[in-house]
């Protein structure tokens, strides 16, 4: 069986878009299992940029199918304007399948974002306002609509009507709104919307499970990331999904155990977006250096990213709740020029030392990070295809974090092109 999970191993934006292009490059199929066109990748190829939201990061493989999963909340607009961004050559016929069982993100749903996290003031979340959450909440009501009702016009006109009424109620008596939502409008677009992706919809769970008991190649491209998990990430800062390797089984709608290996992609430092407590956090010179160097600024909201030292608590948790197998270990190249290099190795709450991520953000809070000095490098590394060449100060840090974590670092990224990429091993093969 040959199946790889990527899964983001921080709090998402970890460079999981340039691991799955480089392993969809061998992969015959590549799914995304949850979320939606709330997470960005961006794939460097031949000094291209293309940022990724919603369609999967294989769609530049010519070989590989590309399945948007059942566990996915579906963005018709967003999802054919993201397509028109591409040659026609590069999509062709068969190449991208929608799942008949995944939800539908409508205007309403956007509209109800925005007005809930206006309405949070000091308490927001830190939502993109693409109307994920609110989707996610009628899926779980059980009121959603999904891929299969907009595919039959006269099952559509039903299940929109009464989703208006209800949701006009809430715009108008609790938000104060007095622009209510239009049936026809609505119907009109959509069902435009309906035709133009029909070719594109199936039954996915039949074709991710024949290809796997066909002993393809498949690759579960992850989104966000482990602390953004509705269970297990930091609540309530987290998104609607499950961004974790469980996650994938449900959203790609076949068993846990088809799932061989997960790779965790975790950056070199660590990075976060949005409200809550940053253990590594640096506001300073130190973070807004790293900001720079690495660019990181969000692919879908353009918004500063916190940055801070690497947090090996943190990574720990991820291995254990997600059972990684390997891990991808990304932008490397941006801590060249440190003299010295922080390791968050336990944290200090108190008169306590805990080296288990807290449940408690209020504990979480109150932890200090207890961090172990390690030497930097000077010399430039984005050009260094072997792990034998990299400096050893580099190969120090890096040896060091597998023994934190436990967990065999078989990638190391040192810059943001395909070919930046040095494999110790290859995730297909284990």
């Amino acid at each position: 069986m040959k199946t790889v999970a990527v899964v983001g191993s921080q709090w998402g934006d970890e460079g999981k878009g340039k691991v799955i292009d480089f392993l969809a490059t061998q992969a015959d199929v590549v799914i995304r299992a949850q979320g939606g066109n709330n997470a960005g990748h961006t794939l460097v190829v031949d000094g291209k940029k293309y940022a990724l939201r919603l369609i999967p990061s294989g769609i530049l493989n010519p070989e590989a199918i590309n399945v948007i999963g059942n566990g996915i909340v579906f963005d018709p607009k967003g999802f054919l304007e993201e397509l028109a961004k591409f040659d026609k050559g590069v999509v062709k016929p068969g190449k991208i399948k929608i799942s008949d069982r995944a939800h539908v993100i409508l205007p309403y749903h956007k509209e109800l974002d925005a007005l809930s996290e206006e309405a949070r003031g000091d308490l927001k979340i830190g939502t993109t306002k693409n109307g994920i959450g609110p989707c996610y909440m009628d899926k779980t009501e059980r009121s959603g609509i999904r891929i299969c009702d907009l595919m039959d016009k006269d099952i559509f006109a039903v299940k929109l009507k009464a989703q208006l009424q209800a949701k006009n109620k809430i715009v108008k008596n609790i938000y104060g709104k007095t622009e209510l939502f239009d049936f026809d409008t609505i119907y009109n677009e959509y069902l435009g919307y309906a035709e133009e992706i029909r070719e594109y919809v199936d039954d996915t769970t039949v074709i991710v499970y024949d290809a796997i008991k066909e002993g393809k190649k498949v690759l579960f491209e992850g989104a966000q990331g482990t602390f953004l998990d509705l269970d297990l990430g930091t609540y309530p800062y987290v998104t609607s999904s499950h961004p974790t390797s469980g996650g994938f089984a449900v959203g790609a709608g076949i068993g846990p155990n088809m799932i061989k290996d997960v790779v965790g992609i975790v950056k070199a430092y660590t990075t976060r977006v949005g409200e809550g407590p940053f253990v590594t956090e640096q506001i300073n010179e130190t973070g807004e250096e790293i900001r720079a160097k690495g660019n990181e600024f969000g692919v879908v909201t353009g918004r500063p990213r916190r940055c801070g030292w690497f947090d090996a608590v943190m990574v720990s948790y991820s291995a254990r709740v997600n059972g990684l197998t390997s891990i991808a270990f990304m932008l490397l190249d941006v801590l060249t020029g440190f003299e010295t290099l922080n390791v968050c190795t336990a944290y200090k709450m108190g008169d306590k030392v805990i080296k288990h991520f807290p449940a408690s953000l209020d504990d979480l809070a109150k932890c200090e990070p207890i961090y172990e000095e390690l030497p930097g490098w000077s010399e430039d590394i984005t050009g260094i295809t072997s792990y034998d060449e990299l400096p050893e100060n580099a190969k120090k840090y890096i040896d060091r974090i597998e023994e934190l974590i436990g967990v065999n670092i078989d990638i190391v990224s040192v810059g943001p092109n395909r070919l930046q990429t040095i494999v110790r091993k290859n995730v297909f093969d284990n």
